[in-house]
């Protein structure tokens, strides 16, 4: 049965009121009239250039692996920024609040700084989750969404729709949490929620009941994708591409996959229970009424562990492909590397409790998961000496894709260390709840931001066909470097010295210089974000001077270096068969790397869909309408969300095929406009000759009766 909510509820509109829309706020409703004014602008100028049917059927209504990586590092880009300006306002709170005394602005509420207490605690649990699983996840499935299938040799996803599916539940986690800014209130419990804080007796608004059904989509589209990732890799390999060929970042995909498929669920598990107590009046976890509320902590933990590691292993896996590149050597121990990549894996799930040292379960267990914790200091450190030995003696060239893979190796070593440190409990239980933990994890946080950089400079002229600008990726990398130093480093210090997490009033004014560092390093952080985006600018301008070919380094060394840049919508012209682990190096060293398929075969390709627009769409009305008890309004969009399924497990996807004609036409013209870029590559050495299995004879696929002819891309 239904709880009753503190407050008024109608039928129509549930718990939403005007009163709930915060346009009184200094800070929200300005904010709120330059997102309108924003988004006004952008409908006109898409409508001005009559740009809404291109940016359907080629981008939204798309099921190709590549633009739907795009889009999700486009999503958590978006995120990163949103994120960042959280963590910019803490700063700034910090540093105008310190110190004993009524110093607040009386015209924002606030007593400390310029925020009120409740105001900051949002601010501080939606920068948790939007950094962790908005913005780092969204950019690391992106980028294996783009990599994977490439690196394998397929076409494609081994599920085309189920991976649009997975983008748009993801978006719609995003705009739900982004519309809780303007309706209604975020949760102030911390990203990982406490119980029994989040129990509707402490927590009655909608906050927590958003941080909820947020979590509880991009839980479900990560899991959807992680099936998708592991099927794809399991079954769709090229002819020769044993498991001993693969990449060392597609299998930290797998490896990470593997993660988000074994834990994400009982996230969701967690959150539903949390859900019941707050929807049906159960008690899961108040102690009072025969419930546990370190069941919460357990299962949020058994997840919120292994999942660090589903983003950091990744993370691993592109600086395993940009040193190699541009150290002119093969990875130094592959199969070190790939069973230390399996370790970590199989560890994350033993080390969760390190999360509570201080709730005093026992000197044996507190004992037994530090050195589990220790433990993944042994492969991770076997993977900072094999990077190590492979830059050894090694051809470097210190490009910006390259230096941002080293910053990640020093991050590394510093969030390693200093989580050694915090698998002792008597460290532990010292610097518990201090912002030296915090400082810990943004080590690790910002060595996947570090290579999620490093591998965006490094792919993207294969993804767009010309590089990003070579000097403005080196000076932002510089200044977010100075601007990481400034602002994470004086945390460890200031943990030392007393200061607890969550703080809007630092009481002690010996704290104060400190946070004048932070907010200096904030200062920088936004110089590096300005370079981000004039780099983007000047990329584009000047795209016709930095035109690439198939490898645009020239010192490459996995199979996607071999299409065509930009890879077209079919990936390759004929399924190559794989001789090397290094594929491209092997091909580049024998004078191959030029050698095209002398003969075509038709291939089978799938349409576009709109469902996974519509289902993404009707998922986030189900959670705004659960979240503010609309319960007609979640009905009638969890019917129609079942009625759609129906409707596309019925139809079915027949998809299309490309003749061997089209297929030879395309081959021709792709290598002609690629033709260009190929002046600015520095020549590979090697010999010619050999016996050489390039491209695989695969039989023509039969069309499908009733599906289009040519290359067309028609909607299911």
């Amino acid at each position: 049965m239904l709880v009753n909510v503190p407050g008024p509820w109608s039928p129509l509109l549930g718990r939403l009121a005007l009163s709930e829309i915060p346009y009184t706020n200094p800070i929200l409703a300005p904010l709120f009239v330059v997102i309108v004014l924003a988004g006004i602008a952008l409908v006109a100028a898409i409508t001005y250039y009559g740009k809404w049917g291109y940016l359907w059927k080629e981008w939204f209504t798309t099921v190709d692996h590549k633009k739907l990586g795009v889009m999700y590092i486009i999503l958590g880009l978006v995120m990163l920024f949103r994120g960042f300006i959280d963590g910019l306002m803490m700063r700034t709170q910090q540093m105008l609040a310190v110190g004993p005394g009524d110093n607040g602005m009386k015209a924002m509420g606030a007593i400390h700084g310029y925020l009120t207490p409740f105001h900051f605690g949002q601010i501080y649990s939606a920068h948790g989750l939007i950094m962790i699983l908005l913005a780092a996840t969204p950019l690391l499935v992106g980028i294996m969404n783009i990599i994977v299938p490439l690196q394998i040799g397929a076409r494609d996803m081994a599920y085309p729709y189920l991976n649009a599916l997975g983008l748009w539940i993801t978006a719609a986690a995003v705009f739900l949490i982004m519309i809780s800014l303007f309706i209604g209130d975020f949760s102030h419990n911390g990203w990982f929620g406490y119980a029994p804080i989040f129990e509707l007796a402490y927590s009655p608004g909608v906050g927590v009941d958003y941080w909820i059904w947020t979590l509880e989509l991009v839980a479900l589209g990560t899991t959807l994708g992680s099936i998708n990732f592991l099927a794809t890799v399991v079954k769709m390999r090229a002819p020769g591409m044993t498991w001993s060929r693969l990449p060392i970042f597609t299998w930290s995909a797998v490896s990470a996959n593997i993660i988000a498929l074994t834990s994400f669920p009982c996230l969701q598990v967690a959150l539903a229970l949390v859900g019941a107590d707050r929807y049906l009046g159960t008690h899961f976890f108040t102690a009072g009424f025969g419930g546990n509320l370190m069941l919460y902590t357990n299962l949020f933990w058994l997840w919120g562990h292994p999942e660090v590691y589903f983003v950091i292993l990744p993370a691993f896996g592109m600086i395993s492909e940009i040193i190699p590149a541009f150290s002119e050597k093969p990875i130094f121990g592959y199969t070190a590397m790939v069973l230390a990549t399996f370790a970590i894996a199989g560890v994350s799930w033993i080390v969760w409790l390190h999360h509570f040292f201080t709730m005093g379960m026992g000197p044996y267990v507190s004992t037994e998961f530090s050195i589990a914790t220790m433990l993944v200091g042994i492969p991770t450190g076997v993977k900072v000496f094999n990077w190590a030995a492979t830059m050894y003696k090694g051809r470097l060239t210190f490009s910006a894709a390259m230096l941002w893979a080293i910053g990640a190796l020093f991050l590394l070593l510093i969030g390693g260390l200093t989580g050694m440190m915090l698998s002792i409990p008597a460290v532990n239980y010292m610097v518990h709840n201090s912002v030296f933990v915090v400082a810990h994890f943004h080590m690790m946080l910002l060595c996947i931001v570090y290579a999620v950089f490093g591998a965006v400079i490094f792919w993207f002229p294969k993804v767009f066909g010309f590089k990003l600008h070579e000097a403005w990726g080196k000076i932002m990398f510089w200044l977010f470097s100075a601007g990481t130093f400034l602002v994470f480093f004086p945390m460890f210090m200031l943990g030392f010295m007393g200061e607890t997490r969550r703080l809007d009033w630092p009481f002690d004014p010996h704290w104060a210089v400190w946070f004048d560092v932070q907010e200096i390093g904030i200062v920088v952080y936004v110089l590096s974000v300005l370079a981000f985006l004039w780099m983007i600018y000047v990329s584009i301008r000047d795209r016709a001077h930095h035109r690439v070919g198939a490898d645009a380094w020239g010192t490459s060394r996995s199979l996607e270096w071999l299409t065509d840049s930009p890879v077209p919508f079919y990936n390759y012209a004929m399924v190559p068969h794989i001789n090397a682990r290094d594929e491209a190096a092997w091909r580049r060293e024998h004078g191959l790397s030029e050698s095209r398929p002398d003969h075509f075969a038709a291939i089978h390709m799938p349409n576009n869909t709109g469902v996974a627009v519509y289902i993404g769409a009707l998922t986030f009305v189900i959670g705004f309408g659960l979240t503010w008890r609309i319960w007609w309004l979640t009905v009638a969009a969890l019917v129609l969300t079942v009625l759609i399924m129906i409707y596309r497990s019925g139809k079915g996807d027949p998809g299309y095929v490309i003749s061997a004609e089209e297929m030879e036409k395309l081959d021709r013209q792709s290598r002609q406009n690629m033709s260009d870029g190929q002046q600015h590559l520095p020549k590979g050495g090697g010999y010619t000759g050999g016996t050489v299995t390039a491209y695989s004879a695969a039989a023509s696929d039969q069309r499908p009766q009733g599906t289009p002819h040519g290359n067309s891309r028609p909607l299911s």
